[in-house]
């Protein structure tokens, strides 16, 4: 079985977010691995079928990991996120945790091809005090694939009638702190009310294109907590304090294309935005 490890300062994991590299992880002592043990699917399944994600993350121990992090902000339990290699599709779930530390989420995948399974796991603790880790696999959906290349920016993007709109022209540099203007109004083109969502009012997921490294920020209210993602020392805090407005928090490893796909929930409706994004 292939193993994945507890990531550490090198991988850039954040405190209290997520981050990923190209490779698996890196090796911080011999017993200090965490791994992903009877995964499923094990193989192919089909474009439109429910299908079941489960597995069991195996502790450095040996045991089987129970305990989470619990609470009212974004960096509790399991973030359970798929994204299709040429970035088209993103999933995201919150899979509940059994006793016995198995977890299951019912996936229907919308169409052909390869896609990069990112489990970002929020520990009640670790070995080494590190607040969460990601580990991965890839699921592949039978048929024939058709890559879309990645499109350029789009300053507006319409979901469900819904209409969301990064503003500005955003200038990015990695390992660098800095924060979209964002705007999102109902069909009547009044502005959106926010409700929380897995813990935040927005979620803002980066992938990189071509190796699919993997950045995760939040957008809540004032005065909420646990909702700052950092890079080593480098913090960033996404606010939403006005109705259909939202500061996003940007703040990726490295340099390239990076497509951000921006997520809350209006009037019941969960609203998926992407937007590509240069880093320089």
């Amino acid at each position: 079985m292939k193993r994945y490890l507890l990531a550490g300062a090198a991988v850039l994991a954040l405190a209290g977010c997520g981050s990923s590299g190209t490779s698996n992880g890196i090796t911080v002592g011999a017993a200090r691995t965490y791994e992903l043990q009877g995964f499923q699917p094990s193989g192919p399944v089909e474009v439109g079928k429910p299908t079941t994600v489960s597995f069991t993350i195996r502790q450095p121990s040996g045991a089987p990991l129970t305990a989470y992090k619990r609470g009212s902000g974004p960096h509790t339990g399991i973030h359970l996120i798929i994204v299709k290699d040429d970035l088209s599709t993103i999933i995201h779930d919150h899979p509940p945790v059994g006793a016995n530390g198995r977890l299951s989420q019912t996936v229907i995948f919308p169409a052909p091809g390869r896609y990069r399974v990112v489990v970002d796991a929020y520990p009640q603790s670790t070995p080494n005090g590190q607040t969460n880790f990601q580990l991965f696999r890839w699921i592949t959906v039978s048929g024939t694939a058709k890559r879309q290349p990645l499109p350029p920016l789009a300053p507006t993007v319409t979901v469900d009638g819904y209409r969301i709109t990064l503003h500005g022209k955003p200038k990015l540099r990695a390992i660098e702190p800095a924060f979209l203007t964002v705007t999102v109004t109902d069909p009547n083109g009044k502005p959106a009310r926010f409700t929380p969502w897995f813990g935040a009012l927005a979620h803002a997921i980066f992938f990189r294109a071509g190796s699919l490294d993997y950045f995760r920020t939040h957008v809540c209210a004032p005065g909420a907590s646990g909702c700052t993602s950092a890079l080593g020392a480098t913090k960033v805090t996404g606010r939403s304090a006005t109705p259909g407005k939202l500061t996003v928090g940007v703040l990726v490893p490295v340099s390239g294309t990076w497509r951000l796909f921006l997520q809350c929930r209006v009037n019941g409706h969960v609203l998926t935005a992407p937007f590509t994004l240069h880093v320089s």
